[in-house]
C-alpha cells in the first residue's frame, strides 16, 4: 500500500513539474503581447524584479508575472536591473527583455544646436525639449551660467553648434555644460594652429570674429574671403560695418529692417559706430566660421555686398564697392 502511495506521488510530481516545465517553456519563448511599433518602457531606479513582473503584468504586457521573476532569478538578472527608458520592440521575448533591461542601453534623445543662434534661442529650445529635465526656468543668463559653473561668462556664442543625443531625465545644465565644454575644447584647438599676425589677442575675440562671419554669410565657401575682409579691416583700423552686429544691438526692437537711424544708433555693438570687435560674440558660431576666423583667406577685398542670391560681390576699394552697392543694393 505504501509503495503505491509513493507510486502515485511520484507520477503527479512529475505530472506537474512536466506541466509546469511546459508552462515555462512557453513563456520564455513567447513574445510579450507589446504593439507592432514597441513600447517606450521607463525602469525607475530602485524598481524590483517583483515591481517590474507585477507592472509588466498590469499593463497587460505578460501573463505570468510570477514565471518572469523564475526567470530572472534563475538567470542572475533580477539583481542587474538598470534604470533608465527602453525601446522594447515587437517581438520581444521574456529573456531578451531582460537582457535589454540590464543592458543600460538607453533610448538616446537628440537636440541640435543651429549655427548661428543666439542664447536666447538655445534656451528656447532647451526649454522645449521634453526628454531634458527643467531646473532652469525662469532664470536669467548670468544665473545659467553660475549654475554652469562657469560665473561671470557672458553666454552669448560659448556652445558648440552640433546634434547632441542623450538620455531621458538628463538635466538642463548638464546639456548645457556639454555644449559649453564642447565649444571651448573645439576654440582652443583651433586657437593653437591660428595663423601669424592676426588682430586677434586670445581665443575670446577669436569666437567673436567667428560668430559674426557666421551671422554675415550662409555660404560655406565665402567664410574665408569675410574673415579675409574683417582681419585687414582690424589691422587698417578701419570699422567693420557689418549689420548683424547692428541688429544684435537692437535686441527686440528690430523688425526685419535696418534703417538709417538704426546704423547711427549708439549701442556696444553697433559697428558702424565703434571701432574694433563687438563686446561679446553675437551668435553661435560652427567649427568653419572658426577656423576661417583664424585661417583667413589672403586678398586685397575691403568691402562686400550682398548680391540678392544669397552670396557677396567683394571689392578691394570703395569707389568699386559704392559701384557694386548700385548694381545690387539700389536696384532691388
Amino acid at each position: 500500500m505504501l509503495n503505491r502511495l509513493l507510486g502515485i506521488t511520484i507520477f503527479v510530481i512529475s505530472i506537474l513539474l512536466a506541466w509546469g516545465w511546459m508552462q515555462y517553456d512557453d513563456f520564455v519563448s513567447r513574445p510579450l503581447d507589446l504593439p507592432e511599433n514597441g513600447i517606450r518602457y521607463d525602469l525607475t531606479s530602485g524598481t524590483t524584479i517583483r515591481g517590474l513582473a507585477d507592472d509588466l503584468k498590469q499593463q497587460g504586457y505578460i501573463n505570468k508575472p510570477l514565471l518572469l521573476r523564475v526567470l530572472a532569478r534563475w538567470t542572475g538578472q533580477a539583481s542587474r536591473l538598470k534604470a533608465g527608458e527602453y525601446q522594447i520592440p515587437h517581438g520581444t521575448t521574456p529573456p531578451q527583455l531582460l537582457e535589454i533591461l540590464t543592458s543600460a542601453r538607453v533610448v538616446q534623445h537628440a537636440l541640435t544646436i543651429i549655427e548661428g543662434w543666439t542664447f536666447k534661442q538655445l534656451m528656447q529650445a532647451v526649454r522645449a525639449n521634453d526628454a531634458l529635465t527643467h531646473t532652469l526656468g525662469g532664470v536669467e543668463d548670468l544665473q545659467i551660467m553660475q549654475a554652469l559653473g562657469y560665473a561671470e561668462k557672458h553666454p552669448e556664442g560659448r556652445f558648440y553648434p552640433d546634434t547632441y543625443h542623450f538620455p531621458k531625465a538628463t538635466t538642463d545644465v548638464e546639456f548645457l555644460q556639454r555644449a559649453y565644454r564642447r565649444m571651448e575644447e573645439s576654440l582652443q584647438k583651433i586657437w593653437e594652429k591660428r595663423d601669424e599676425n592676426l588682430p586677434l589677442k586670445s581665443p575670446y575675440e577669436a569666437l567673436i570674429l567667428a560668430s559674426i562671419i557666421e551671422k554675415e554669410t550662409g555660404l560655406p565657401e565665402e567664410r574665408g574671403k569675410i574673415a579675409g575682409v574683417f582681419v585687414r579691416r582690424l589691422q587698417k583700423g578701419m570699422r567693420l560695418q557689418t549689420d548683424p552686429t547692428v541688429i544684435y544691438g537692437m535686441g527686440d526692437d528690430y523688425d526685419g529692417n535696418i534703417r538709417r537711424r538704426d546704423l547711427t544708433t549708439d549701442t556696444p555693438y553697433n559697428t558702424y559706430v565703434h571701432k574694433g570687435l563687438t563686446p561679446t560674440p553675437i551668435a553661435m558660431p560652427s567649427g568653419a566660421a572658426i577656423e576661417a576666423a583664424l585661417h583667413p583667406e589672403a586678398g586685397d577685398a575691403l568691402y562686400f555686398v550682398a548680391t540678392g542670391n544669397g552670396g557677396h560681390h567683394f571689392s578691394a576699394t570703395l569707389e568699386a564697392h559704392n559701384k557694386a552697392v548700385r548694381k545690387y543694393q539700389l536696384k532691388r
